[in-house]
């Protein structure tokens, strides 16, 4: 029996490791403590911080893995990289894991490969941010170069805004710098696609659906996107010269594009699937389960990707506007037809967070349609038929 280690155990990474188990795979999961739904559907678990790549990589050792991966997740990367480097496996390196994973260093390899991208400086403190907001175009976007899920991310419109900025970055960071780029005005939009043994073996263009708090945080997806020729063109010449630039290989890729008119700047480029439902997405659309080819490719085991099938379809996160207890959670639709999922990651009794990133996520629901129309006319159906309501009434 195959063993995939897979770094990570909440939502995102739950369908990875339900998938590996149906295929008669041993799971190890490896995460830090916390109630998070991949442990108990693991055949074994290991408190450890994903981060840690000295520790992970005893364990994968001491059991001997064929595999290793995670979804929906950056900080997990660059222990992917050190284990596959270390153990032979299939998968991102180690340097590409590491510019994937650190935002300064990507931007800066996106420049030297000829990737569209805004203009960036790095900073360590509110007097060099406000050095950098001198020298660069307003609006701004101050960026932690080590988070994901759309943390430590603040527009910035003039220096009024600088000290909670800088204050936020920082909280989000595990570095002593952060960048501060210009901000692109346009239309945010997204890619999914694999490249295996030096391949790209497809390329799914999709819409976003956004939230905006301190930053812009997608909260759903829809396929087919609509662009002109010379945009589709230009952003398949964007993540192919980001691909090269990053060295990627043997992985997913998630990838965040801005666009103006048809010209496409890349925000950032992730070297796993991307998360809110995008997976998800992938297997709708093309009609296939991605997360079984995702565990095929960290096996080796030729994955395969066929994009004959197009279905139009769309995925929205579910989210409250405010934090306290679950004490009602009703659903009267049925699962099945167009409806393709509706997974509630929270019970009656729990406690949620006020939605600000995309791992404040309650659930998340998944429909298809004969068009993207008829798709988004029965997520808002599907919508409709579900109550959850809140109290912020604490027990003393």
């Amino acid at each position: 029996m195959s063993k995939l280690m897979v770094l990570g155990a909440g939502a995102a990474q739950l369908p990875l490791i339900e998938t590996a188990k149906r295929m008669g795979i041993e799971v190890i999961v490896v995460s830090r403590n916390g109630n998070y739904p991949g442990f108990a559907a693991a055949d074994k678990a290991y408190y450890v911080d994903t981060t840690d790549s000295e520790s992970v990589l005893k364990i994968a050792r001491e059991e001997r893995i064929d595999g290793i991966c995670t979804t929906g997740t950056d900080v997990a990367v660059k222990t992917i990289g050190r284990v596959v480097d270390a153990l032979g496996l299939k998968g991102v390196g180690y340097e590409s894991a590491m510019l994937s994973s650190n935002k300064w260093a990507m931007k800066q390899a996106f420049m030297d490969h000829g990737v569209r991208t805004s203009s960036f400086m790095k900073a360590r403190n509110a007097e060099e941010a406000n050095r950098a907001m001198e020298l660069l175009k307003p609006p701004y976007v101050f960026k932690a170069v080590d988070s994901g899920g759309s943390k430590g991310i603040v527009k910035v419109s003039d220096a009024s805004q600088l000290d909670y900025a800088v204050n936020a970055v920082l909280q989000a960071t595990k570095h002593d710098y952060f960048i501060v780029e210009e901000f692109v005005e346009g239309i945010e939009f997204g890619a999914q696609a694999f490249i295996y043994d030096n391949k790209l073996r497809f390329v799914m263009i999709h819409g976003d659906l956004m939230f905006y708090g301190d930053a812009g945080v997608p909260i759903g997806h829809y396929v087919p996107y609509e662009l002109s020729e010379q945009a589709v063109q230009d952003a398949h010449l964007q993540l192919e010269r980001s691909i090269r630039a990053l060295g990627l290989d043997n992985c997913a890729i998630n990838a965040d594009f801005i666009r103006q008119d048809d010209k496409v700047f890349v925000l950032e480029i992730g070297a796993r699937a991307g998360a809110t439902c995008l997976p998800e997405l992938v297997s709708t659309y093309y009609g296939y389960d991605y997360y079984e080819q995702m565990v095929k490719a960290a096996l080796g085991l030729s994955p395969e990707f066929p994009t004959s099938l197009s279905q139009a379809c769309v995925c929205e996160l579910l989210l409250s506007g405010e934090e306290g207890e679950i004490i009602g959670l009703d659903n009267d639709n049925d699962v099945g037809g167009d409806i393709i999922q509706i997974l509630f990651d929270y019970r009656i009794g729990d406690w949620i967070p006020k939605f600000k990133v995309g791992t404040d996520r309650i659930g998340q629901l998944v429909v298809k349609g004969e068009n993207l129309q008829t798709a988004f006319r029965q997520l808002e159906e599907v919508k409709k038929k579900i109550r959850i309501t809140v109290s912020r009434k604490i027990d003393s």
